[in-house]
């Protein structure tokens, strides 16, 4: 069952890159304070890589000015998100988290599966805004889109 709006983000791990790989509960870093956390397909990918995570970057600002934490997550590990991070050069405060397993995005209940494209199972493309652990807005990418998750789009969800 898919996560909706008014329910609690899930206890779960991720791991990040910082001074080695770090596991991180996703209270911790979800469950606290505004945050939005998107998710990728896959780190390096073409959208991924060109759109989804470069919107973000540029609006950075407009997410600290409204006291929102940021983070990507991606059916990656962490020393591929990491690398992709740095590629991109992501800012120290947009988290890259990586959910080798696909553990955290079934708990959401956002996996996809791109075995017939020999991807395994994946995060769908979203955004999820929450305040305190608690999902305020959701946006879910129909296969192959990308036009709801952007950070345009969370911004506008945020200012609502």
């Amino acid at each position: 069952m898919t996560i909706a709006i008014g329910e609690r983000i899930p206890d779960g791990s991720l791991n990040l890159f910082k001074d080695g790989i770090q596991t991180i509960s996703s209270l911790d870093v979800l469950g606290q304070g505004k945050v939005v956390l998107f998710a990728v397909p896959g780190a390096f990918t073409p959208t991924c890589s060109n759109k989804h995570l470069p919107g973000f970057i540029q609006h950075m600002e407009d997410f600290r000015e409204r006291g929102v934490k940021v983070a990507c997550m991606s059916v990656n590990d962490a020393f591929v998100m990491h690398a992709w991070g740095e590629a991109q050069g992501v800012p120290p405060d947009l988290l890259m988290l990586a959910d080798g397993n696909a553990t955290f995005a079934k708990a959401l209940g956002l996996e996809l599966d791109g075995t017939k494209n020999g991807m395994g199972i994946r995060a769908k493309r979203f955004a999820l805004y929450a305040e305190d652990g608690v999902v305020k807005a959701i946006h879910i990418e129909a296969p192959g889109e990308f036009r709801v998750s952007s950070a345009e789009a969370m911004l506008k969800a945020i200012d609502e």
